[in-house]
């Protein structure tokens, strides 16, 4: 998923992206090197990338995967006939568990491409009810998936000073860290911090209601969010595993929202390229793809987003 998007200090993290991001771009790198080459969309999401796909490429397969069985829903609505016709099939799993485990997506049938979006879809902002959004009162829970893991509301209440103003400062950016921790600490001894407004109030006491032209709350929501999904200690292993099943002469596009995320596919892309002794690594486009101006017009929250490909080329 995504962490805090470089575009939310243009607009609020609330906004939805409507569109499937660089879209064409990614059509353009992940090009099928065979008729019956198989997709794996590993954050499929509501289905926006693999319906374009399937459309484009009529022998195409596609495998999605998400952790939110809920979303899966909308997938499998928009990608009903690729479904009846075999074409398609959804998974509900972590991408990472799915790429490690999944002994279909070996040898002569593992994937040809691997679509990694890590933006978080609308419905989580606009339908879920989880407390994404600051511009709504919901309970305080951002978990991606219906699983034990520590909620939001459970991170604010247990989480020590010193460990929430790191973690505001090394997921989110905020130059105010401290200052906003001091603030949650002393508001959850007077009363337990547990909806959206109710945290997006302490926020805007602790650094007013604007922050660098946005509104104060948007890095704590973003922040929180990755620590909430492990958003970013996660990515490093399931860039490492889809590569490993990747089949040479296939390619792994990555879509990033915020400057950490792209910093560890980048740092993660040079070093296959650089050091894997057999099986080898070459970079399709040597910079990040970024949305052409049109898109970011027409889609804004598109502006934050870059696209890295990396190729599997046997040594």
């Amino acid at each position: 998923m995504c962490g805090i998007d470089d575009g939310a200090e243009r607009m609020p993290v609330h906004m939805p992206r409507h569109t499937p991001v660089l879209l064409e771009e990614v059509l353009t790198f992940l090009i099928p090197p065979r008729e019956n080459a198989l997709l794996i969309d590993g954050t499929v999401g509501e289905g926006g990338h693999s319906a374009a796909f399937l459309e484009r490429y009529p022998a195409l397969r596609v495998i999605g995967v998400d952790r939110d069985r809920h979303i899966l829903a909308k997938a499998e609505r928009r990608l009903s006939t690729y479904i009846n016709e075999g074409r398609a099939r959804l998974i509900a799993a972590h991408t990472h568990d799915f790429l490690v485990e999944c002994t279909e997506c070996a040898g002569a049938d593992a994937p040809d491409l691997i679509l990694l979006d890590l933006g978080i879809s609308r419905f989580h902002y606009e339908e879920s009810g989880r407390g994404f959004s600051f511009s709504k009162e919901e309970k305080l829970d951002m978990r991606l998936s219906d699983d034990d893991a520590p909620s939001a509301c459970d991170i604010i209440a247990r989480y020590r000073e010193d460990e929430l103003a790191d973690m505001l400062f090394y997921n989110g950016g905020e130059r105010g860290s401290r200052r906003v921790a001091r603030f949650i600490c002393e508001e959850r001894r007077k009363s337990a911090i547990t909806t959206t407004a109710h945290l997006a109030a302490v926020v805007h006491r602790a650094l007013g209601f604007r922050s660098g032209g946005i509104d104060s709350a948007t890095r704590t929501f973003a922040a929180l969010r990755i620590e909430v999904n492990g958003e970013l200690t996660r990515l490093m292993p399931l860039l490492e595993a889809a590569f490993a099943r990747l089949k040479p002469g296939g390619r792994l596009g990555v879509i990033t929202f915020h400057s950490a995320e792209d910093r560890i596919v980048k740092n993660v892309f040079n070093a296959i390229v650089r050091d894997t002794p057999i099986i080898k690594g070459r970079l399709p486009a040597k910079k990040p793809v970024t949305p052409s101006l049109e898109e970011i017009q027409r889609n804004p929250p598109s502006r934050s987003a870059k696209l890295r490909v990396l190729e599997k080329i046997a040594g």
